[in-house]
């Protein structure tokens, strides 16, 4: 059985369309909705779901508010936001709250469900339109420092692709290596910078003057 899936939104027709392309699917488990953070927290404090799909918008409860509280419920989830909001500082706290990926709805229904696929399986991911704004976000508060001497040409190569916002996938496509390569060095990334995951290497690369644009 696939994965249990939480649907958080405070509009019934998204969670139910979301929750009706995730069953066509065929490759979740059970599928739970809540239409607040305060109910997201009760369900999934009862379920342990291992996918949560939350928007940053809503009554009651802030995204990441609410998102703090569920990493705190859901130590091993893996919790993806999906909301029409571009706004950079809201974005960087909810990936600061412990959210590991960071959908937008304007992407189209088949963008969505591939991309929850992919997380469902452990890749996280950040849309390019969003992490390219934290991340400016992050660069307007830089310090001049580049501490990158300990990286490779080739780590260096993913940490650029990764600040773009780019996949595993998209990574390894670029830079003509295998995904489990891109992983390892990835990896080796952390290591070497003392960071923890992923998006504090993107906000890493961008504070730290790695990425001009």
């Amino acid at each position: 059985m696939g994965v249990t899936v939480l649907l958080v939104d405070d509009h019934a027709v998204v969670r139910e369309g979301l929750a009706s392309l995730l069953a066509i699917a065929g490759e979740f488990g059970r599928i739970e909705q809540a239409g607040d953070g305060i109910q997201a927290v009760s369900l999934a404090k009862e379920l342990q779901p291992g996918l949560i799909v939350i928007d940053l918008l809503m009554p009651a409860m802030s995204g990441p508010e609410a998102i703090k509280l569920l990493r705190e419920a859901c130590p091993t989830a893996k919790i993806t936001v999906l909301t029409s909001s571009e706004d950079d500082a809201l974005a960087f706290s909810a990936l600061k709250a412990g959210a590991n990926s960071f959908l937008l709805k304007s992407m189209s229904g088949g963008e969505v469900l591939s991309s929850l696929k992919k997380i469902a399986d452990g890749e996280e991911i950040i849309h390019p339109t969003v992490s390219k704004g934290i991340l400016k976000m992050s660069l307007r508060n830089a310090n001049q420092n580049a501490p990158f001497d300990n990286l490779t040409p080739r780590e260096l190569d993913v940490l650029t692709e990764l600040a773009r916002g780019a996949s595993n996938a998209r990574i390894a496509l670029a830079l003509n290596i295998t995904e489990r390569t891109v992983k390892s060095h990835i990896g080796n990334v952390l290591s070497k910078l003392n960071l923890s995951d992923r998006t504090e290497a993107v906000a890493f690369a961008w504070r730290n003057g790695l990425m001009k644009e």
